[in-house]
């Protein structure tokens, strides 16, 4: 760690940014502009003073704190402000963004679209469900800017000999903590070695935790980073109402259905464990009269991709997911939560309720603590730094 940055950084006041202040590149500003993004968050604040000017920079931040157009922010600016003299072959690319899921994978491409807008920079998104071909040929055929990827995927086309990494100035690794929970860090170090070495290139870490092993990678993969420090944003945010049901195991499918017809919410997304859980729930709620849909890891991509736009366009109201549809999921209008399991990972409970109270809106959580969930609530109210009220079942508190 780079000392003297670190304590210049401590000494740094509060107050958020405006874009307008970090003098980026006008094609970039305007793709910001369009966007109606005026005042940095805080994680934005805080990285891209140092990542602009190519430090190398990590950060633990939860999802929903901006993170994500923080380091595409860095990767359009730095494309724009050092063009290459001699354009790379196609397949290497000069900056590369890793992502443990295809569902956060495709928001990032998503955002990245927008923000690249009146930009010449190009981008791919590289992941496993999709059709291969289309991918094949863009990267054999096309000057890619930008990769995109989960590591399975990428492995492949690098093995195939259509994607070299020697060319990348910009390496970011994105919700390492979760790569770490799905066993995906061997791919990633299998990538990284493949990259330039960590002081000729710049590394962007972010992470919704540092623990050892998160703290282990930081130290083997990156330079002098900078640290910051950013939990505060999304734990117990004070946009959503958070409750706490006590509901009997065999009683959950019956206590959600009686919230479904009472409360009538507006758009709910429901949190189960296991992949199993995803068809026996929509089928409870099915044979009583409400209309939901799925989304789970075992899908195909196709079919998680539609059931996804159909709930961001509004045409479903109800989702039953895993938490594969966690982190990286952006669906405006989000009323509830609901969580039918409390998760097995207590700080995927931070992202599970983050997916509502955004934009100005107050949104409701409501986590079902059942006689299988109740040995998750002592973590749970360490993670969250307050006592946890298990009460009965209010439908009142929660309606719309």
């Amino acid at each position: 760690m780079n000392d003297e940055l670190e304590a210049n950084k401590a000494d740094e006041e509060e107050e958020l940014l405006a874009f307008t202040e970090l003098a980026l590149p006008r094609s970039v500003q305007k793709g910001i502009d369009r966007l109606e993004f005026k005042t940095c968050t805080k994680v934005q604040s805080q990285v891209l003073p140092y990542s602009l000017s190519q430090y190398d920079v990590c950060a633990e931040a939860n999802t929903g704190t901006g993170k994500t157009a923080a380091f595409l922010t860095t990767i359009l600016a730095q494309q724009i402000e050092y063009p290459l003299e001699t354009p790379n072959a196609n397949g290497a690319p000069r900056a590369l963004v890793l992502a443990p899921t295809r569902e956060l994978t495709m928001q990032i491409k998503q955002d990245m679209n927008a923000l690249s807008k009146f930009t010449k920079v190009r981008s791919l998104a590289v992941v496993g469900g999709k059709r291969v071909k289309d991918q094949r040929d863009k990267l054999r055929h096309n000057r890619i800017d930008v990769i995109i990827a989960t590591p399975g995927r990428l492995l492949d086309f690098m093995q195939q000999g259509l994607v070299d990494l020697s060319r990348v100035e910009i390496l970011v690794i994105d919700e390492a903590d979760r790569m770490l929970d799905m066993g995906f860090i061997p791919d990633v170090r299998r990538i990284v070695r493949r990259t330039p070495h960590r002081r000729d290139r710049q590394t962007m870490f972010f992470s919704a935790t540092f623990n050892d092993d998160v703290r282990r990678l930081i130290k083997q993969w990156m330079f002098e980073p900078v640290q910051f420090d950013v939990p505060d944003e999304s734990i117990a945010a004070d946009s959503i109402e958070q409750h706490f049901w006590i509901v009997e195991h065999r009683k959950k499918n019956r206590v959600l259905h009686e919230f479904m017809k009472r409360c009538n919410p507006e758009r709910t997304l429901i949190f189960v464990n296991r992949r199993s859980h995803v068809k026996q729930v929509v089928k409870a709620l099915k044979d009583r009269g409400v209309q939901c849909e799925g989304l789970s890891g075992d899908m195909q991509q196709r079919k998680r991709t539609a059931a996804l736009n159909r709930f961001k366009r509004g045409e479903t109201r109800h989702v039953v997911a895993t938490d594969v549809a966690g982190r990286g999921l952006h669906v405006e209008g989000i009323s509830h939560v609901v969580n039918y399991d409390l998760p097995d990972i207590v700080e995927d409970y931070v992202h599970r309720i983050g997916r509502t109270g955004r934009a100005g809106a107050i949104g409701k959580s409501i986590s079902f603590v059942s006689e299988a969930d109740g040995f998750v609530v002592p973590d749970l109210e360490e993670l969250l730094g307050q006592s946890i009220d298990c009460m009965l079942p209010n439908y009142e508190m929660v309606q719309s």
